[in-house]
């Protein structure tokens, strides 16, 4: 095929449009584009996807990608990212456009150089003139996420709802938009679904009852936070007009049982719902239960008015339901969280947190009710003993992820009854779980044969013998074992020698790094921090073979130098992020890779 080129020749532009829609990433997309001229412009109308800074000068970068990118249909722009678009590139390879597009990054460059200047600042962050930019070069907009855009106003807004018609999804989280761009929305976006109102602090009732009421029939999602001046008016609003509603995400200290008993009553669809209302007591989630009957996912949190008879009323009658969160409700107990098990038996993740009321015995009912587990999180569960966890042992065979933190009560005993009853376990993550030692992780590695994600920080009687026999048994990917002051090299060798797809590795001394940079070329993250053992030996050793490594993070290594830090930086090509004390980076070093630098606040 020398000279010939054969795919141009024969393919027509739709035929490549379909293969290049179908390419699995960014880098790909790029990489793609670079073939020729026509494949750029191929590709240009390939992308419905853009993600985009929203500091420095990204109202003209906005227009600037408008007119290259006619077929976007979803744009993401976010306040705590900036445009990442060399000045040099431009100037130097695309000298023949538009001087303002030229100007625009100028000033990026100008504002990174001077920071201190909060005026300039904030007049290179996003504002109205962006967004009608975004309205006007993006007609076929489906779904817009604006994150901390602190500029935007209810001008931008309107000027959005008028011209992007086709609006599913907007989030505005963050934002001060009030309640006259709402409105427009309502008015003219009449295939919206999915609309995000967190922190949108100058909002009132008047722009939410006023979108329910005008594209209430198509709502299917609705997140309200820290939003003080929405009030159960807006809820009954959307009670009464947001029949499809799905999801509701709620966290706010105005609204009352008033507003949720509205919801259940009007959106008997409700599937997902999370609350953080300190007003709301147990009479709100009977309704939930009498009236929800396809709820899957229930979050509650920081709820002190709750008891357990509003858990039985969901147990009762909410049978769909698939995931329970509950965080710091301090006056649910066992007896709630056993009507939840004998009642919903499809459960399948469940997280408690910080809810000192619940115990063994209400765990015990998971494990005896609830075979389709997959996930459990306990956390600062001081109550739960290790019974409870050899009754999921015994039932939830399907279990995948086990999280334990702070529970005290837990040891060797539990966790080796999950591994002998739940081989099919891929996540184990446990931390500050004390009575956790060798004899448990070593059941671990003799009996799941699945896992490949495994955190023990803190768990200071878990010895190198536990990191063998995982090494020997799991086909590891991600290991933790900061804070476990018992494991040395040889667990850590063992890992290098048995999981050679290790990807992400925290915690090791100089004969692992040697270990590792032989066996486990995959590597991409790595904790080097307070590791006194490591040495610039080590790190050589390490980038030798791990070409692949993105981070590395080395503060308080008493061994290792600057000449270590210049061999990591010097010998990895994908490197992308190196933390380390400022004083031990030669001024070469920060020459040649001060933007994959990052310093701790540290000076000698």
């Amino acid at each position: 095929m020398r000279g010939h080129d054969w795919i141009n020749t024969c393919l027509p532009d739709e035929l490549i449009l379909e293969i290049l829609r179908r390419l699995d990433s960014k880098a790909s997309h790029d990489a793609s584009s670079l073939v020729c001229k026509r494949w750029l412009g191929l590709d240009r109308l390939s992308r419905s996807t853009l993600r985009i800074g929203a500091s420095g000068s990204p109202d003209i970068f906005i227009t600037f990608l408008a007119q290259r990118f006619v077929n976007v249909k979803a744009v993401y722009i976010d306040e705590r990212l900036s445009v990442s678009l060399s000045v040099n590139s431009v100037q130097g390879k695309r000298r023949d456009r538009d001087e303002s597009v030229l100007t625009s990054f100028k000033l990026h460059y100008t504002a990174q150089k001077r920071p201190d200047k909060e005026e300039e600042s904030e007049s290179l962050s996003l504002t109205d003139a962006g967004l009608t930019a975004v309205a006007d070069g993006f007609s076929k907009l489906e779904k817009l996420s604006l994150i901390w855009c602190s500029n935007v106003t209810s001008f931008g807004i309107m000027s959005l709802g008028q011209k992007c018609t086709f609006l599913k999804s907007l989030d505005l989280q963050g934002c001060y938009v009030g309640d006259q761009g709402l409105a427009v929305v309502g008015q003219c976006c009449k295939q919206l679904e999915d609309l995000n109102l967190r922190f949108c602090e100058s909002l009132t009732d008047v722009g939410l009852v006023e979108l329910a009421t005008k594209c209430g029939k198509s709502l299917k999602s609705l997140g309200v936070a820290a939003c003080a001046r929405i009030t159960d008016k807006s809820l009954e609003a959307v009670g009464s007009h947001c029949k499809s509603l799905e999801t509701l995400s709620l966290d706010s200290e105005f609204i009352s049982n008033k507003g949720i008993l509205a919801i259940a009553e009007g959106c008997p669809l409700l599937k997902v719902l999370k609350l953080q209302c300190i007003n709301v007591t147990d009479r709100a989630l009977m309704a939930v239960g009498v009236s929800c009957l396809s709820l899957e996912m229930l979050a509650l949190h920081s709820f002190q008015q709750f008891t357990d008879e509003g858990l039985r009323s969901i147990g009762k009658g909410c049978k769909k339901l698939k995931n329970l969160i509950l965080s710091d409700c301090n006056f649910l107990g066992d007896r709630g969280l056993e009507a939840i098990a004998t009642g919903c038996t499809e459960l399948t993740h469940l997280e408690v947190n910080g809810c000192h009321n619940i115990g063994t015995i209400g765990l015990e009912s998971v494990g005896k009710s609830c075979p389709r587990l997959t996930e459990l999180a306990l956390y600062y569960c001081q109550r739960i003993g290790n019974f409870a966890l050899t009754e999921v042992g015994r039932g939830c065979k399907y279990l995948q992820a086990l999280h334990l933190v702070d529970c005290s009560s837990l040891g060797d005993e539990a966790i080796c009854s999950i591994a002998k009853g739940c081989r099919n376990l891929k996540k184990l993550h446990i931390r500050r779980c004390y009575e956790v030692g060798s004899k448990g992780i070593i059941a671990v590695g003799e009996n799941c044969h699945s896992l490949t994600d495994l955190s023990l920080r803190f768990c200071d009687r878990v010895r190198d013998e536990a990191l063998i026999a995982v090494g020997q048994g799991c086909p590891l990917q991600y290991l933790n074992v900061s804070g476990c002051n018992q494991i040395g090299d040889a667990g850590i060798v063992a890992i290098a020698r048995g999981c050679p797809q290790l990807a992400c590795l925290d915690n090791l001394g100089d004969m692992a790094l040697a270990e590792l940079g032989e066996g486990c070329p995959l590597l991409k993250d790595i904790v080097l921090s307070h590791c006194h053992q490591i040495t610039d030996i080590g790190l050589s050793h390490l980038v030798k073979n791990c070409q692949m490594l993105e981070s590395c993070h080395m503060v308080y290594c008493p061994g290792t130098t600057a000449a270590g830090v210049a061999t990591v930086v010097s010998s990895c090509p994908n490197i992308k992020k190196v933390l380390v004390e400022k004083w031990k980076v030669s001024s070469r070093t920060k020459r040649r890779a001060s933007s994959v630098l990052s310093y701790l606040c540290v000076d000698l």
